[in-house]
């Protein structure tokens, strides 16, 4: 990685996006630190307190949040609410593609205006979502006393301002996709939990003060484990052989040639863990915002990161939404006929639907394998969180998962721009 990104920066092209990168996610970071308005300081600062370790708001699904807001939930930043609009608005988007035949044939069809459309659909859904998270998120800092007064236009300042945080997040992603490196909302959520690493370093010496070894070295062989198994899921396929028949085109012979079609293991890369972690810490999300309410500790507790019903909803959405993102990147009908067309088979399979057939019984089974695991991983440090008592673990172990996938995502995105660049160069 350090090698991609030592060549990348010696490439003036290249340079200049990672420096733009950089720029956007400085400009995210100055703004996770600006206050929305009529905050009461004191009430700020007690309200902080509930995040600073793995109890009271910290244990719940808030925490969670506030980890993928890089620290901006629980300072009311003006960029609270963080990728999550953008994220719910985008599963909404697919699961409405699945099943809604127009938006289907909009995608598939539509080429590049269908895209156009349908993401311009996504950005006016994130800004909804924004204003009902937003109104949710002045709710909760109005039971913990954030908020001085409820008067109407004082709320309405506040919900909008989160929501156009919301809305200027998503920009500053489609920015870093078109202008910098990598997906750009990855990019964005990357940094949010990267820039708590301090805070994670001062709860590992608090745990060394305390003598908790036995817990740190646990931590530390399931982080260990944890990045062995990404990269190797998120780098392994398998080759399903393709055979190329011989054809006469005037006089000369084409094809006859052998090679493969690749299938990624873990073909949707982090996403899984993205959007299960959004559903799944819905509920207790919506609990905190009535803290007053006797029953919403129950549910905090019960959809906990660190509680049962929380990992094993948790592992069944991962290996949901694997399937998912499966059945909408690859569709082995639409590979079988490509091939068919241009007189490709797999060997021992008749071409047309015994070939598609074959495609995706092998999908199947390397995604149930890759989302077992990446399942297995997410879930393992929750289960150890509750063996260890140590409640920071189980959201530590979500958080490396998704810093992990990021940054093997955006390392071959650098490295196919700079195979694309060698390749420009050559040709002309």
């Amino acid at each position: 990685m350090i090698e991609t990104l030592r060549n990348a920066w010696k490439i003036k092209e290249l340079r200049k996006k990672l420096l733009f990168t950089l720029f956007i996610l400085a400009i995210y970071r100055f703004g996770a630190q600006v206050l929305v308005p009529f905050i009461n300081q004191e009430a700020l600062d007690e309200f902080k307190k509930q995040f600073s370790d793995g109890t009271g708001l910290g244990g719940t699904a808030l925490g969670l949040v506030n980890m993928m807001s890089g620290g901006a939930f629980s300072s009311a930043s003006i960029f609270s609410l963080s990728i999550q609009p953008y994220i719910n608005a985008s599963i909404i988007m697919n699961l409405l593609t699945v099943g809604i035949p127009a938006l289907e044939r909009l995608q598939k069809e539509g080429g590049e205006e269908g895209r156009k459309k349908i993401a311009a659909i996504t950005r006016y859904a994130t800004v909804v979502l924004g204003l009902l998270l937003g109104f949710g998120n002045y709710v909760l800092l109005r039971n913990y006393g954030v908020v001085d007064s409820g008067q109407f236009i004082e709320g309405l300042v506040i919900v909008l301002t989160l929501a156009a945080g919301a809305s200027f997040i998503m920009w500053l992603g489609e920015q870093i996709t078109e202008f910098g490196v990598g997906n750009g909302i990855s990019i964005i959520l990357f940094a949010s939990i990267v820039s708590r690493g301090p805070d994670m370093v001062q709860g590992v010496i608090a745990m060394a003060q305390l003598n908790q070894w036995i817990e740190l070295v646990c931590i530390f062989v399931v982080i260990l484990l944890a990045v062995t198994f990404v990269v190797y899921i998120t780098q392994a396929e398998r080759r399903i052989p393709i055979q190329y028949s011989k054809r006469m085109v005037g006089r000369k012979l084409y094809g006859g040639q052998s090679t493969f079609l690749p299938l990624k293991v873990n073909m949707s890369g982090v996403m899984p863990i993205i959007f299960a972690s959004s559903i799944v810490s819905f509920p207790a999300t919506i609990a905190s915002f009535a803290a007053s309410d006797p029953n919403s500790n129950i549910v905090s507790r019960f959809f906990g990161p660190g509680s049962w019903p929380y990992a094993a909803v948790y592992l069944l959405l991962i290996i949901a939404f694997s399937y998912f993102y499966q059945a909408i990147q690859f569709n082995p009908v639409e590979i079988a006929n490509n091939l068919k067309n241009n007189g490709g088979f797999v060997p021992g399979f008749r071409p047309g639907k015994p070939t598609s057939d074959f495609i995706r019984k092998v999908l199947n089974r390397i995604t149930l394998f890759g989302a077992l695991f990446l399942g297995v991983i997410a879930v393992m440090p929750i289960i150890m969180s509750g063996v260890l008592t140590v409640p920071a673990l189980a959201m530590g172990g979500t958080s490396l998962l998704i810093v992990v996938g990021v940054a093997l995502e955006t390392v071959r995105a650098i490295e196919s721009q700079m195979m694309m660049r060698h390749y420009k160069g050559f040709l002309e």
